[in-house]
């Protein structure tokens, strides 16, 4: 009796150490990623998904891309949705925002490749151009960091206020100069266009400028110069998923000439290829 319990309960450990081994393997190939079934990207209405709509319906199918586009109209849900999976991709963001996202949010997202600029404005209601703004003067910049500092250094780079020197990342404490005591009311990004009819003037992302029906290239009483300029929005995912077939295929997609046409002819230097 003894002997066969020895027997038994070896077989058992020799079953379960079996089992373990087993369900090791298959956890390895849970984990692998599946790349089947549609690609599921995150964008902002305008341009963004402008631009994916139109690789969908006219690029896509021969490609052999599944393309789904996600509209959102904040800058965050597309960020986390991609981190926990929702979402396969987002296109929305630049380069200063991603990295500023991941280390507060502690997320791992990772660029793809970079498809296009908008260039940042400075708009009015009230003035016709920058000199006319009165002392003391209330401008809406956007309140999240990375679009804060792009917002003051496009009005430093116009002479309006100077910053600290060495200041990367620059917020309204950062100003070293301001002669006609400029005041800064910071709101969302999205509510920037909204909040010019109560303020003197707002610095206008130029996906939210458009979809406000407003024309970056002819409307902007200050538009940031798109030669060298780090803002360059972005395809991206959560890191490991660089090499999914079907990121690969939009990315080589977004960066067509077709895709640069369509840019070019729809937003008139007011959205620009950077490719």
């Amino acid at each position: 009796m003894r002997n066969t319990a020895k027997f038994t309960t070896a077989v058992l450990a020799a079953g379960a150490l079996a089992l373990g081994l087993t369900a090791c393997g298959s956890g390895k190939s849970s984990a692998s990623h599946d790349y089947s079934g549609p690609l599921v990207v995150a964008a902002t209405p305008v341009p963004h998904a402008e631009v994916l709509n139109f690789v969908e319906k006219n690029l896509a199918k021969k490609a052999g891309l599944d393309l789904q586009v996600k509209e959102f109209t904040d800058y965050i849900t597309p960020n986390t949705a991609t981190q926990d999976g929702s979402v396969g991709a987002n296109y929305f963001q630049t380069k200063p925002y991603l990295d500023d996202f991941n280390k507060k949010r502690g997320t791992d997202l990772v660029s793809v490749v970079g498809v296009h600029l908008e260039p940042l404005g400075l708009y009015s209601h009230k003035v016709k151009k920058a000199a006319d703004l009165k002392n003391g003067a209330t401008i809406a910049v956007p309140n999240d960091a990375d679009n804060e500092s792009r917002a003051l250094k496009l009005l430093a780079t116009n002479g309006l206020i100077t910053l600290k020197s060495g200041v990367s990342q620059a917020t309204p404490q950062d100003i070293a100069g301001n002669p006609r005591h400029l005041q800064f009311k910071e709101v969302e990004a999205a509510q920037t266009p909204r909040s010019l009819d109560d303020v003197d003037a707002a610095v206008v992302n130029g996906n939210y400028a458009i979809s406000a029906g407003l024309k970056p290239a002819k409307d902007a009483i200050i538009l940031e110069s798109a030669k060298n300029n780090p803002y360059v929005n972005l395809l991206v995912v959560k890191k490991g998923n660089e090499n999914d077939p079907r990121v690969k295929k939009l990315a080589k997609l977004l960066t067509s000439p077709e895709v640069k046409k369509f840019i070019e002819d729809k937003y008139q230097g007011s959205v620009v290829p950077s490719f």
